[in-house]
């Protein structure tokens, strides 16, 4: 490239557009340019074109009006087109500008193709996607790494994860780019275990490999794992940046683990990692999964930008820690600001609703999504409206709006049905309402052990028999109950009966007094929902051994005096479970926070935050 050449690509005017942010100040050099003939030099117009259309994404319509109105546009400038559209939200746009290389007579290069591949991905078009590919092989472009890297992406993003790994298999010496490319193609869908082993053979990771790894780890529940890796990123000297982060903070949620949550909050602050909106977001939400608000307000009160999920992250977290008053104040302050909810945000709304009972509130903030936003309820709307109406006993209306739906009726709906019955002991409607969940799923354990345990509060053990019978039948196994329990950093996990940990011993005799003081200040354990056909004295044996009572008295002997216990547990915690630690917080002065599938239950001074309703 010539002297006169390069100082026009790299003219001033080019660093000076992509430091303005207005279409006012754009148009203003635009007028400049125009006047000093600059336009007319195709190497500066793509340039010009590319500084706009990529540097400010919201003002692309405008770089395609100066397009249009220039003669015989480069090939670079038309490739920045495709690049740039491939961005937006209507991607399908890049294509015009193909054909516009096909009329002008000049040949499409590789880049070319690694856009178009890259918009066929955002589509997530089962049309355009081979059709591109097959247009690749033709070209003789199909062995370029960047759109090998590109195609293997597009296949996971159309759910064909075996032509990614086809794709990937036929390289014979696949590059950093597209070894990167097929991990995160891997760890995306779910193939975790073959993502591991390529991420392993890599002689060489990049941030991306990382970040891809972590967030597959993170995304399909493997959380341990996720934050494992992040310690080896660490230990490796890799540099994270926010991609990382967002994972990591997940984990963190998704464990409940408080601890490792602070810490890698701090970590955060001490690499100096801006509090951008998503990773804002992603701690108010692992705070809340923590069942710890007041830090989750902290971080919402410090963050300078917020959006709808922000919002509706922080307003879910207080729903689901039984602050449902406390939601709806934040959802009145969301609207003052200005800020238009979304879908997201009225499942918030409506589990506030559906904490504090307030129903009718409940129905008109419910009716509003379609009368006010123009908002299209979701099966989960529907769920929280069922959930509503059965937490204040109006089983009736329950099932009149279930039958008044306007989209079948899904298991979540049923299972909030199914639940009030199990709090209201109606035994004939919870029947019922299994009948139309087996239906829609038959292998849901947790349906089943709820009827069971309606007929086992009523002591019907015929119908517990019946229950037990139609489960061996159907091969329907209940999930084993597991708790997890972060001290110091590390989290530890017990399930119903485990007798494994290393320090099992001092359980057993912490087990042993909690029973011992529970009895003397009068409780009596609740053994309904224990195999009937044993004796009482081993029904409360076996009640001891649940998960959550080994993760209490283990949180006993290793947290300091007066820390809260923090327990998550996978399934719905029982009945006597959850009166036994309302008794447990109030004899021993101590507060119990268990997350359970469902939700947050804070005990202290032996009341809990649910007001008895799960």
């Amino acid at each position: 490239m010539s002297s006169s050449l390069r100082c026009i690509a790299n003219h001033p005017t080019i660093t000076l557009v992509e430091s303005y942010h207005t279409l006012k100040e754009i148009k203003q050099i635009h007028t400049q340019v125009l006047v000093n003939g600059l336009l007319n030099h195709p190497l500066f117009l793509g340039k010009f074109i590319a500084s706009i259309a990529l540097s400010h994404p919201h003002n692309i319509t405008y770089s395609t009006q100066i397009l249009n109105q220039s003669q015989n546009p480069n090939l670079f400038t038309l490739n920045t087109m495709i690049r740039a559209y491939s961005k937006t939200p209507t991607p399908h746009l890049g294509f015009q500008f193909y054909n516009q290389i096909l009329r002008s007579n000049l040949s499409p290069d590789n880049y070319t193709f690694t856009f178009l591949i890259r918009t066929c991905a955002h589509l997530s078009s089962l049309d355009s996607g081979p059709a591109v590919h097959g247009t690749t092989l033709k070209r003789g472009f199909d062995s370029d790494p960047h759109v090998q890297s590109g195609l293997i992406h597009l296949y996971s993003e159309l759910g064909s994860f075996h032509s990614s790994r086809s794709l990937f298999l036929e390289i014979r010496c696949p590059d950093l780019v597209t070894q990167t490319a097929m991990v995160s193609a891997c760890a995306g869908s779910g193939h975790i275990e073959f993502a591991r082993k390529l991420f392993d053979e890599m002689p060489h990771r990049d941030p991306i490999a990382w970040n891809a790894m972590i967030a597959g780890y993170s995304q399909c529940g493997q959380s341990r794992e996720a934050l494992n890796l992040f310690n080896l990123m660490q230990f490796e000297g890799t540099k994270v940046n926010e991609v990382t982060m967002v994972s990591v903070v997940s984990a963190c949620a998704h464990l409940g683990a408080l601890d490792q949550g602070r810490w890698v909050h701090v970590y955060i602050e001490k690499n100096k990692l801006p509090l951008t909106v998503t990773l804002g977001t992603a701690l108010i939400d692992m705070y809340s999964k923590c069942g710890n608000m007041t830090r989750a307000m902290e971080v919402f009160l410090r963050m300078r930008e917020k959006n709808v999920y922000t919002w509706s992250s922080l307003m879910g977290g207080l729903a689901m820690n039984g602050a449902g008053e406390r939601c709806l104040d934040l959802f009145s302050l969301m609207k003052q600001e200005g800020i238009l909810p979304n879908e997201v945000t009225f499942v918030s709304v409506l589990r506030g609703c559906s904490v504090a009972g307030l129903v009718e509130k409940g129905r008109e903030h419910f009716n509003s999504m379609t009368r006010v936003y123009n908002l299209k309820p979701w099966p989960e709307h529907y769920g929280c409206m069922v959930d509503l109406y059965g937490r204040a006993g109006r089983l009736d209306d329950a099932i009149n709006f279930i039958n008044d739906m306007p989209i079948k009726p899904h298991v979540g709906a049923w299972g909030a049905l199914l639940n009030a019955c199990r709090i209201h002991k109606n035994i004939e409607l919870g029947e019922f309402a299994l009948g139309k969940i087996v239906e829609l799923e038959v292998t849901n354990d947790g349906a089943y052990v709820l009827l069971s345990n309606i007929y086992a509060d009523s002591r019907n053990w015929d119908g517990v028999s019946n229950v037990r019978k139609l489960m061996k039948v159907g091969g329907v196994r209940k999930e084993p109950g597991c708790s997890v329990i972060e001290v110091g950093g590390e989290v530890h996990e017990f399930f119903v009966g485990d007798k494994s940990h290393p320090r099992y011993g001092e359980i057993e005799l912490k087990l042993g007094e909690i029973s011992r003081k529970l009895r003397l200040a009068g409780y009596v354990a609740n053994t309904n929902q224990v195999l009937f056909d044993i004796e009482e004295e081993e029904k409360e044996d076996a009640l001891c051994r649940h998960s959550e009572k080994l993760a209490i008295a283990f949180g006993f002997i290793s947290l300091g005096e007066g820390v809260p216990i923090r327990i998550v547990k996978n399934l719905r915690i029982c009945r006597d479970c959850h009166d036994g630690t309302k008794m447990v917080s109030k004899v021993f002065n101590r507060e119990i926070i268990v997350r359970d599938r469902n939700r947050f239950h804070h005990f202290k001074d032996g009341e809990c935050s649910c007001m008895d309703f799960w």
